[in-house]
């Protein structure tokens, strides 16, 4: 990964005047979430999802890339082992499936909860900008009627539409600062009414589109998205790893309030990657330098 150094100094200078002024977000977090099994480690620790009942699977770098727990914490299941070169983005779809983003294997895999392989789509090992390839694809989102888009991502500066059977559709997007470009799309979300949210991390804003890819607005003021997913009641979380702090937003990009800093304390973050919002109110955080999954729970 790339990381500017030059925009990381501006942005933390913006956020030290900025996050003073923001209301605390009323969240606290649990320090016995999750319990790993006996033996069992995180690694670098990029992507976190929750379904249905709040079993929240977590993706990391390790020999058993996706760890499965409860709400509470207690282990539940390991998946995907010997699947993965770069383990980056995952999402639970409101079917149960699992889908994963490889950025260094350039593919995306949709497995059953079981952990069963049911689709892919790219080819291992193999980078392109086709229909049928990517290079360093970030995340996943589907929507209502099952299509999917993936951002597509650290290679490419992209985003691709498919079907609910996996066939491709459309893609948008170029290098670039305008709108519509991107310099490293990291994350994708779909809200109830179907408009897509995409994490434009180096150009430091999040950009809104309809269904079909048509450019509706540009938030510029919210830090460096890596994360995003949007809660039943249409808000809007947002990991800022640049600069280690979580967002809550509105969905006209008002900012509702923060959470975090820098460190490796629980309640800390060492770039937080990716977030998962669970149906109890709490909210899953994974981090690629502290190595570890956090939950926090409304005080």
């Amino acid at each position: 990964m790339v990381y500017r150094l030059a925009a990381f100094i501006v942005c933390l200078s913006l956020v030290a005047l900025s996050d003073s002024h923001l209301a605390k977000l009323p969240y606290e977090v649990d320090p016995n979430w999750p319990q790993l099994p006996v033996g069992g480690n995180f690694a670098e620790t990029a992507g976190v999802a929750a379904d249905a009942k709040e079993n929240v699977y977590v993706f990391h770098r390790g020999a058993e890339p996706i760890f499965v727990f409860d709400k509470d914490g207690k282990f539940l299941r390991s998946m995907g082992k010997g699947i993965y070169k770069s383990p980056h983005g995952i999402h639970i779809d409101k079917d149960g499936n699992v889908w994963t983003a490889d950025d260094a294997g350039h593919v995306v895999v949709k497995m059953d909860s079981s952990g069963r392989v049911r689709m892919v789509l790219g080819r291992l090992g193999e980078a392109g900008e086709k229909d049928d390839r990517f290079n360093r694809p970030t995340d996943i989102a589907t929507a209502a009627n099952g299509d999917f888009y993936v951002t597509d991502g650290y290679g490419n500066s992209r985003v691709v539409k498919f079907s609910k059977e996996g066939k491709f559709l459309k893609a948008w997007g170029k290098k670039g600062v305008g709108e519509g470009e991107f310099n490293t799309p990291h994350a994708v979300t779909v809200d109830k009414e179907g408009l897509v949210y995409i994490g434009d991390r180096e150009n430091f804003r999040i950009q809104v589109f309809d269904a079909d890819g048509n450019f509706l607005r540009m938030w510029d003021h919210v830090g460096s998205p890596w994360g995003l997913d949007i809660t039943e009641d249409q808000k809007l979380f947002m990991t800022d790893g640049h600069n280690n702090r979580v967002l809550k937003l509105d969905l006209d990009g008002g900012i509702l309030g923060v959470l975090g800093e820098f460190g490796k304390l629980p309640g800390q973050f060492n770039f937080c990657h990716h977030i998962a919002a669970g149906a109890s109110g709490a909210i899953y955080t994974s981090e690629i330098l502290n190595w570890r999954a956090q939950k926090f729970v409304p005080r």
